[in-house]
């Protein structure tokens, strides 16, 4: 599967993301500590896809980040700034998240459910919201879709809506949880191609997939992780053609 063609980019602009540093995150459910000592750094403008079984901990990091589940130890900087400080609504405004499942409002269109939280969180008037809501649907290729509601939507275009909802709020930082296993096989590349398109304008991205060909492609780093820790990482090539681990070479005998 190749990446090129991206859903059509009408405003041409480009990002500037910022550096994500993930130091000693520990994360624990009650007694049960699900990350151990993670860390992991993310250059500005760059995409790390974050690879592994299922259960390795891989999703409690993304909700680590963003604060979903607070940290047990450790830090999260985003931009220097101490991401376990800032005021919850502070970091998700700067920090993205888009889900596996879509998480829109089925009694809301397409326009609404993007201009909802520029509305009610950032406090634009309505007719602004509106305005930066159809240039993200425009941008996720969706202009023509903005008065469906989510029913009236496949589950590929649910999911560009969600991506277009993260990004009206400018985000520094883009996290995707498995943002293409709830698809059908045939929707999967529309959202991939346009993940690797922001990739490619400067979108700080921190990517847990299943999408090995994704990772290999789009990847400037890939980070293998199995019960709750990083257990190798690297450019796309070390950790695909050349792997270091028994651990992880079992697994990509199992996913390849």
């Amino acid at each position: 599967m190749t990446y090129t063609s991206p859903v059509p980019v009408t405003d041409g602009r480009f990002y500037e993301g910022s550096a994500l540093e993930i130091s000693g995150l520990v994360m624990a459910y009650g007694d049960v500590e699900v990350l151990r000592d993670v860390s992991l750094s993310v250059a500005p403008g760059t995409t790390t896809c974050v690879i592994g079984p299922s259960g390795s901990g891989k999703s409690t990091l993304l909700r680590g980040v963003n604060r979903l589940h607070e940290p047990k130890a450790g830090s999260v900087r985003i931009a220097d700034d101490d991401a376990l400080s800032l005021r919850p609504d502070e970091l998700r405004r700067r920090v993205g998240l888009v889900f596996q499942h879509f998480n829109l409002f089925p009694d809301h269109t397409a326009l609404q459910n993007v201009a909802l939280a520029l509305h009610d969180v950032k406090r634009l008037p309505k007719r602004e919201a509106e305005r930066i809501a159809l240039a993200r649907l425009t941008e996720v290729g969706l202009a023509e879709r903005e008065g469906h509601r989510p029913r009236d939507l496949s589950g590929g275009q649910q999911q560009r809506v969600a991506i277009a909802r993260a990004l009206a709020m400018e985000p520094e930082v883009m996290l995707f949880d498995e943002a293409t296993s709830a698809l059908d096989p045939e929707l999967v590349k529309g959202v991939l191609t346009l993940m690797a398109g922001l990739a490619r304008r400067g979108m700080t991205m921190l990517v847990v997939t299943h999408e090995m060909n994704f990772a290999r492609k789009v990847a400037d780093q890939v980070v293998f992780m199995d019960e709750g820790r990083v257990v190798e990482s690297g450019t796309p090539s070390r950790i695909f053609d050349d792997p270091q681990s028994e651990r992880l070479r079992l697994f990509l005998s199992e996913v390849l």
